[in-house]
């Protein structure tokens, strides 16, 4: 392998994804020129790199958008997926790679790399969406474009879907009752090594095709992961008993439960486990790529630096980056308007003397582990309800406890804009019968005579058809407790705040 000394331009597709926004920042680290392709432009505003890179807003099954998208590009990454997509998302992926393949033939890219899953069939026909995984591959080779495809197993880092399944799994249930598949084997990869061979791969001296696969140092069954996990999480050794009786459906259902992953993306996972996942030595990456020069992470140390992260509140991306599985009408403000005779609202404004800046923090920290201030039971039942529907529930939580970015995940709602100490504003992907938002908006005015701060908290509904209707009707009762409930607490929260401050001198 030799690195080419020209400066070549890149494509990120699936920038804000889990690994896509990693591999920006790897990118951007060696000098790369870096464009990347997102569906919806304000969703990565708050990424720390946005202001270094060009950004081309499309749909994957639009050509001319990927056309464009593409113009001057020499290498582009394909890192796309519909896995939460619905039952079909096999064909939602089928459709994206022909369009992106045809496209990057069209615009002479010259080289595609594609991050895709290790299948091991053995007795078993590859899983849906493994299978998936394949094809798109296969698509995407199609071209005349040379595709150098990298096959991964489990991807453990901070925020990864795997590692946040085994992470809660083994925290919540000292005894787990697992399929017999648990004894599949597996060779887990870190992030940082799956970054390190991609970004490696867009600096190879010529164009590559072929299939490689890129694994840790070590082979493990999916009982040793999670028995690894507890010893590495100080935990006591965990209980499996294994029973040949589980089926896909209940076992994802049970990880929706009680992992933040959803059962729609939990389905697809969990069925994939009845693959073994190991690199097949004849086509290890390291017939093309030499290994990281300090080696590859081991799982142990994949997990302590995963967890290290999480302590520290590090968490650079997330599963849940990606929007969450809705249907089109609902995914967000900006689609076109569907017919609609109501749009209804629950409006608090509440004033308090504590400084913007308390105020601020209290609304900013809202969701996750410190909850939605108040009425605490029915947010969870709400989550729960949502979860059984299959949505993405409350479970999901936030990337980090203290602070937010434009298009992070906050239990059920998506960060759709903020402006620090003046609003946020929050867009509801938990499943519904219409479109939701929760804004909060802050300013200085006089009041009784006095400077005083204002909270103007919004929750706004805009429902489809009949059902969307009844539906607030039906939770009005609740938001008469919850919404005053939650002003009430902000503006205490803040107040407190303030009080810490004044005993510490700040």
């Amino acid at each position: 392998m030799s690195a080419t000394p020209e400066i070549r331009k890149v494509l990120v597709t699936g920038a804000s994804g889990y690994v896509g926004s990693r591999l920006v920042t790897a990118l951007l680290n060696q000098g790369v020129v870096v464009r990347v392709l997102v569906r919806d432009s304000a969703k990565i505003v708050g990424q720390p790199w946005y202001s270094q890179v060009e950004v081309a807003v499309g749909n994957a099954t639009n050509y001319e958008e990927i056309r464009a998208a593409l113009e001057g590009v020499h290498t582009a990454f394909y890192l796309l997926h519909s896995i939460g997509a619905g039952p079909r998302f096999d064909e939602v992926e089928e459709t994206m790679a022909l369009t992106f393949g045809r496209a990057a033939k069209d615009s002479e890219v010259s080289q595609i790399i594609y991050l895709g899953g290790i299948v091991r069939t053995g007795e078993h026909k590859a899983s849906k969406h493994l299978a998936s995984r394949a094809n798109t591959g296969a698509r995407l080779s199609q071209f005349d474009v040379p595709v150098l495809q990298l096959r991964a197993g489990i991807i453990i880092g901070s925020g990864s879907a795997s590692f946040e399944m085994i992470r809660h799994m083994t925290h919540r249930l000292p005894i787990m009752i697992t399929p017999k598949w648990v004894n599949n084997r597996t060779q887990p990869i870190a992030i940082r090594d799956v970054l390190y061979y991609l970004s490696q791969a867009a600096s190879l001296a010529e164009p590559q095709s072929g299939t490689f696969d890129i694994g840790g140092p070590d082979i493990f069954t999916y009982a040793d992961l999670i028995e690894e996990f507890a010893q590495v999480a100080g935990l006591r050794k965990r209980i499996i008993m294994k029973v040949p009786f589980l089926s896909v459906w209940f076992s994802s259902l049970w990880i929706g439960l009680v992992t933040p992953v959803p059962v729609a993306l939990a389905r697809p996972l969990v069925g994939s486990l009845i693959n073994e996942s190991f690199v097949d030595q004849s086509q290890s990456i390291s017939l093309l790529i030499p290994p990281p020069p300090n080696g590859l992470v081991t799982v142990d140390r994949a997990f302590e630096l995963a967890i290290s992260k999480v302590k520290l509140n590090e968490v650079e991306s997330r599963w849940s980056d990606a929007n969450a599985f809705m249907p089109s009408w609902q995914k967000t403000q900006s689609d076109p308007e569907w017919a609609g005779e109501a749009e209804y609202h629950d409006e608090q404004i509440a004033y308090t003397d504590a400084t913007l800046t308390s105020l601020w923090q209290s609304i900013e920290e809202i969701g996750g582990e410190r909850g939605w201030y108040g009425a605490d039971a029915l947010w969870w039942l709400r989550g729960l309800l949502d979860r059984l529907m299959g949505g993405v529930g409350l479970r999901r939580g936030r990337r980090d406890p203290n602070f937010l970015r434009q298009g992070d995940s906050l239990d059920f709602w998506r960060v759709e804009s903020l402006q620090v100490n003046h609003h946020l504003n929050l867009y509801a992907e938990m499943i519904l019968p219409g479109k939701a938002w929760l804004q909060f908006t802050l300013d200085e005015v006089e009041h009784d005579g006095r400077l005083m701060r204002r909270l103007n908290q919004r929750a706004s509904f805009l429902p489809k058809g009949m059902g969307g209707h009844l539906y607030w009707v039906l939770v009005l009762p609740f938001h008469w407790l919850i919404f005053p409930t939650m002003a009430r607490n902000i503006l205490k929260e803040a107040r407190r705040k303030d009080e810490v401050a004044r005993e510490h001198g700040r």
